[in-house]
C-alpha cells in the first residue's frame, strides 16, 4: 500500500492541526494505520495507531487526551486531529500501515508515507 501523508505546517503553543494520511494501491480497509514522529536528533517514536476497523485505537502517553486518530474507510483515509499542541510536538509526522496491529516499534510496520513537518512555535 503506498501513503501520502498531508496537513503539516506553523502553529503556535496551544494550536490545532489535522494531518491526512491516504492510501492507494491495496485494500486500505484490511489495513491496521499508525503515526509516528521524529523530531531532529530523535529516534522515530509512536503516536498514535487506529484498528483496520477504527474500533480500537492506541495514543503514546504524551499525546493521550490531546491527539485523536480517525479512520475513514471509503475515502482510504486516516486522520489525526491533534489539539492543545506543544513545542515538543514539533517533529516530521509519518503516517504507516500494516496487517499486523499492536507493534509500537516503528521497525515493525511495513509501509510509509513521506512525512510531513509539524512546528509548534511559543
Amino acid at each position: 500500500v503506498q501513503l501520502q501523508a498531508s496537513g503539516g505546517g506553523l502553529v503556535q503553543v496551544g494550536g490545532s492541526l489535522r494531518l491526512s494520511c491516504v492510501a492507494s494501491g491495496r485494500t486500505f480497509s484490511n489495513y491496521h494505520m499508525a503515526w509516528f514522529r521524529q523530531a531532529p536528533g530523535k529516534e522515530r517514536e509512536f503516536v498514535a495507531a487506529i484498528s483496520w476497523s477504527g474500533s480500537t485505537t492506541d495514543y503514546a502517553l504524551s499525546v493521550k487526551g490531546r491527539f485523536t486518530l480517525s479512520k475513514d474507510n471509503a475515502k482510504n483515509t486516516v486522520y489525526l486531529q491533534m489539539n492543545s499542541l506543544k513545542p515538543e510536538d514539533t517533529a516530521v509526522y509519518y503516517c504507516a500501515a500494516d496487517r499486523t496491529y499492536g507493534n509500537k516499534v516503528a521497525s515493525t510496520w511495513g509501509s510509509w508515507g513521506q512525512g510531513t513537518l509539524v512546528t509548534v512555535s511559543s
